[in-house]
């Protein structure tokens, strides 16, 4: 009796470690993030997740948008701390990046707004790295520091300014951003 009692024990345990395991993560595509994570000093909010799908034929990335508990999704575009987290399943060259993002935002920003940002822009491509499948950037946004590029938490570099945040962030979140359904899932705890 003791030994069945031991190991039904020991079984209750590791079911109870698995358990708080699985509350502190959530995984999509293979791909885990965090229930909560901490960014200079602010806590955040796992708010959403999502897999941006390019052309309906091969998936690019998993994301996940983290936000203060006290903010909703729609509220992202505040001067709120966020972070947004790519973990990508193929190989992309750092031109790419560069070259995508800053298509987006002339498409989706007034010249004015646009022309206000170009300086900063060009810094922010410059710190981009080619990824491999397995990669992670993160992309932080602090008030009153600036949205910081991160490459497998490693920093590569920042920029000042909440209107910065807003029109980069945007290119995920924004009205008219890169997919819809991303955004959409991204921003679901609304």
């Amino acid at each position: 009796m003791g030994k069945c009692y031991i190991k039904s024990f020991c079984m209750l345990v590791v079911l109870l470690v698995t358990m708080v395991g699985l509350a502190q993560a959530v995984e999509i595509n293979g791909v885990r993030f965090s229930d909560s994570l901490v960014v200079d000093q602010n806590e955040l909010e796992l708010n959403g997740v999502a897999v941006l799908t390019w052309a309906l034929l091969f998936d690019v990335y998993a994301g996940a948008l983290y936000l203060p508990a006290d903010v909703r999704g729609q509220g992202w575009s505040n001067d709120v701390a966020k972070r947004l987290e790519l973990a990508y399943f193929r190989e992309i060259e750092a031109k790419g990046f560069a070259e995508a993002s800053d298509k987006l935002l002339q498409d989706n920003l007034m010249p004015a707004e646009y022309q206000s940002l170009a300086k900063r822009l060009q810094a922010f491509y410059g710190f981009f790295q080619d990824v491999k499948p397995g990669d992670r950037y993160s992309i932080n946004y602090i008030p009153e520091k600036g949205t910081e590029l991160r490459l497998n938490e490693q920093p590569l570099g920042s920029v000042p300014g909440a209107d910065f945040a807003a029109a980069y962030f945007g290119i995920w979140l924004g009205a008219e951003p890169i997919s819809k359904d991303f955004r959409n899932r991204l921003l679901e705890n609304d």
